[in-house]
């Protein structure tokens, strides 16, 4: 790792760093003292200063360093920010093909720590935990809020968002229905989080951005939660030249069809001919044996009473008619996996692989979901993973393909750049030209008085 990347935190807040994201036990082990001393050490201060070798080894073993040295050298071909950020699937992206990332916002505490352990913040980057405290500021009214949000996110050419799916998506739909909830737009803590990222585009006016979401999202509603977002882009002033459900099976031994929505600032004039039909393909796509371990603890073997459980529950739902049950793969098979979930960790029943006849089958483990979802290539584990089983289930269940968006960044890529000869890397526009169309306006009074509603 270059030298004088973390020069910017000093001794204290570079144990505050770490501890957050890896736990006072395994900061212990690498500075070899008790784990009562990290503990006091945040709770009081330290004693005295970290010696040079101690500094290193905690930054060396426990932080990431730029994935492109041109990122930290400010060489970087464009910015770019990182919203509803999961663990920076998309972001990894977009840094491989030269972006800088200037701000990222993610409100879960545990998928925040996996960040932090993978991608590396410099001195002028901008941790947001939830994008609401700007879009939604109190004592900010509707028509001062463009200006707001202009002054509180950095300059940027790109806007990434893998915003909230549950409310849109199959599964999640269905239980909201049971539970008798409300899903869509009609979500007020999830749903109308679309409509913030339409204020930060028309805050900050990016050349590009991305936006992701699960394939229901497009028959949601009978279409009308798509046509919404569709027309509100369009009224921030983006052309949509091609938006599309793409299939990680084409890079991973994973069926996972996501929805991208690839959005181009109509003024610039950089839309035309885009097609998500013109990804690139791999050469070659990992088959599961590929991605596995040769050996796994017996931890992640199910239990006798587990695997009875689901066999049952899967002859109950095949008597009614239903396509319910487990999805038993291994590792041999050349064809893809079921779509991995958040709820991996309850059961593992979407991917359970076959231990022969001899022994229940088992979960992946949290290694290979993160080479199944791309973040490691076969035979990698160069992906930290500072969380509990439980928590990295969730986090890569709710994450991205990579390959997919690694496709998509380099088709995005000489778009982006040809925004700067019409530009000159401004993208924003002064408050003076700012001005919202009624459009917005109404998105931002509907988002307003859901707010209000959740919070009387």
């Amino acid at each position: 790792m270059p030298s004088g990347l973390y020069d910017h935190i000093d001794d204290q807040q570079l144990i505050e760093k770490v501890v957050h994201i890896w736990g006072n036990q395994v900061v212990a082990e690498v500075l070899e003292v008790d784990r009562g001393t990290i503990t006091r050490w945040v709770k009081s201060g330290l004693l005295h200063n970290l010696r040079k070798f101690e500094r290193e080894a905690l930054i060396l073993r426990l932080l990431p360093p730029p994935r492109l040295e041109t990122q930290h050298a400010g060489l970087e071909h464009f910015r770019f920010i990182d919203l509803f950020a999961g663990i920076g699937g998309i972001r990894r992206s977009f840094e491989d093909v030269g972006g800088r990332c200037v701000f990222t916002s993610e409100w879960n505490d545990q998928a925040v720590r996996t960040y932090k352990a993978n991608h590396f913040d410099d001195v002028d980057h901008v941790f947001n935990s939830d994008i609401r405290q700007i879009t939604e500021a109190e004592g900010v009214s509707d028509r001062d809020l463009i200006d707001h949000i202009a002054d509180q996110i950095p300059d940027h050419e790109v806007l990434l968002a893998g915003f909230p799916c549950q409310p849109f998506s199959i599964a999640g739909v269905s239980k909201k229905n049971s539970l008798g909830r409300a899903h869509g737009f009609d979500c007020k803590m999830q749903g109308t989080l679309f409509f913030d990222i339409c204020k930060v585009l028309q805050a900050k006016r990016p050349a590009a951005f991305i936006l992701e979401n699960v394939k229901n999202l497009k028959s949601h509603n009978k279409g009308d939660t798509y046509r919404t977002i569709l027309q509100a882009l369009n009224d921030a002033g983006y052309d949509v030249p091609d938006p599309g459900v793409v299939d990680a099976a084409k890079y991973l031994p994973q069926h996972r069809e996501r929805i991208v929505i690839v959005g181009f600032r109509r003024d610039l004039g950089i839309a035309d001919g885009f097609s998500l039909q013109e990804l690139e393909k791999p050469d070659h796509r990992p088959v599961l044996g590929e991605i596995l371990d040769p050996a796994v603890p017996d931890k992640y073997t199910l239990t006798d009473k587990l695997w009875l459980y689901l066999q049952n529950y899967a002859k109950k739902h095949q008597a009614a008619g239903n396509g319910f049950g487990f999805g038993l793969v291994t590792p041999e098979q050349t064809n893809a996996t079921r779509t991995l979930s958040a709820r991996y960790y309850k059961d593992g029943s979407e991917i359970l692989l076959s231990q022969g006849s001899q022994k229940n089958p088992r979960r992946l483990t949290p290694r290979e979901c993160a080479r199944l979802m791309g973040f490691d290539a076969p035979g990698e584990a160069s992906f930290k993973i500072p969380v509990s089983d439980t928590q990295a289930y969730k986090q890569f269940g709710n994450s991205v393909a990579v390959p997919v968006f690694e496709a998509v960044a380099k088709l995005m890529a000489p778009r982006i750049m040809a925004g700067f000869e019409n530009t000159d890397r401004v993208f924003h526009l002064p408050a003076a030209t700012r001005a919202c169309s009624p459009t917005q306006l109404r998105l931002m009074e509907k988002s307003s008085s859901y707010r209000a509603k959740v919070a009387g």
